[in-house]
This record gives C-alpha cells, structure tokens and sequence, in this order.
C-alpha cells in the first residue's frame, strides 16, 4: 500500500525539505480498525516524518485506556473537547490513505419492513491517488497515537454517510499543519466508490480482495 512513492509526495508538500520514516514504511494493510497501528505524517520546521501511530488518541492526561478509543474528532467540538483541544492547538499531522470503506443500510433488502435492512460495505477512493486526512497526535501513555477529523459530509458523499473525514486538498495540508482551523466540510470532490467484500466486517480479514465485492468468496 505504502511504497516510496509516499515519501515522494510528501517531499512534494510545500515548505517540506526533508521526509524520513524512522521506523520504515508501514505494510500494506486492506482493513484497519480502531487501535491498531496507522500511518501518520508529522512536520517540524521543514522536515517531515512517517510514522506509525495508535488510531485512538491518548491525551497527554489520560493514566489508563478504559473508555472508547477516540479515533474521529468531529470538528464541531474539536477545539474545545478536552480530549482533543490541546492536540489541535499544537500537534497537527496528516493521516494519508489510499481509500477507506463505509457501510450503507439497503433500505430495499428489508423486503416488507421485516427485519433490519442489510448494510453494504464500499470502498471510497480519491479523485487523484492519495487521500490526506486532517488528524492530531498525542503521546499520553507514553505512546504515539492519532485521531481523524470528521465534518459533515458533502453533498457529493451524504448518500453514503452523514460524516466524512476531513480530507486536504495539497494546498490545504501546510495551513493545517500550520494551525488553520479549516474546519468546514471538505473542498475535495470526485471520489469513486465500489461495493466491497462484507468480509472486512471482520477485522481479522485483511487481504486485497476486500475492496472488490466482485472478487468476495463465500463462506
């Protein structure tokens, strides 16, 4: 999933002079839950880092991880919730991703009204490559760990879900890691979608062939 080519486009970012993955490039992943290692970018003056971080942010408070992993930011609260108001003040980073899948109810598999409707799983992808989210980093615990940025979706994406991540346009991803607020619903548009396997409703599955419910087995 992440080759070289992701060092290269963020040595493309303006102002980054320098990008290292200290602890190397992170494998290819096809199914990714809450609590398990991400990729995050981090930047300090104009040297940007890869490196993998616990999706759930630890706030520099937190002694234990009892509660729910906080793993989106809504951005309607992000800058005064305690969990994440320090963490936006001052610990910016981009979470970059080839795609992401979201689950839909099928309104018309409730047949007539018995039963709940069966959800779909999509895979969603950008309208060029990559996809960058906005996301905060903390180390409570002692541990690097992140959250993504969620808005409401646009009108593009709200047939899919009401939320969506905030995903940056390559202009937007220096104000953000500067300290903008860009709050608002994401300006990126054409994004593709596929039906994807509901195998990835288990996180144990993680091969290539979740993206394309075309390829899914049968149990």
């Amino acid at each position: 999933m992440f080759t070289e080519s992701l060092l290269d486009e963020v040595g493309q970012w303006e102002s980054v002079t320098e990008v290292h993955a200290p602890e190397g490039l992170p494998p290819a992943r096809y199914n990714i839950a809450p609590t398990q290692q991400i990729a995050i970018v981090r930047v300090e003056e104009s040297v940007a880092r890869v490196e993998p971080a616990r999706w759930g942010l630890i706030p520099h408070w937190k002694k234990d991880l009892d509660g729910p992993p906080l793993f989106n930011a809504r951005a309607e609260t992000v800058a005064s919730k305690p969990s994440f108001r320090d963490a936006f003040k001052a610990q910016r980073c981009v979470i970059p991703l080839d795609g992401y899948y979201e689950w839909k109810a099928d309104e018309d598999s409730a047949g007539s009204g018995k039963g709940k409707p069966k959800k779909q799983p999509y895979y969603v992808t950008g309208p060029e490559g990559m996809l960058w989210a906005a996301g905060l980093w903390a180390t409570g615990m002692d541990r690097l760990s992140a959250t993504m940025v969620t808005t409401a979706a646009t009108e593009e994406m709200e047939w899919l879900h009401h939320r969506l991540p905030k995903f940056l346009t390559s202009e937007e991803i220096g104000p953000w890691l500067a300290g903008e607020e860009l709050l608002e619903p994401s300006s990126v548009r054409g994004f593709a979608t596929q039906p994807a396997d509901p195998a990835v409703g288990n996180v144990r599955n993680d091969y290539a062939e979740l993206i394309d419910a075309s390829s899914a087995t049968l149990f």
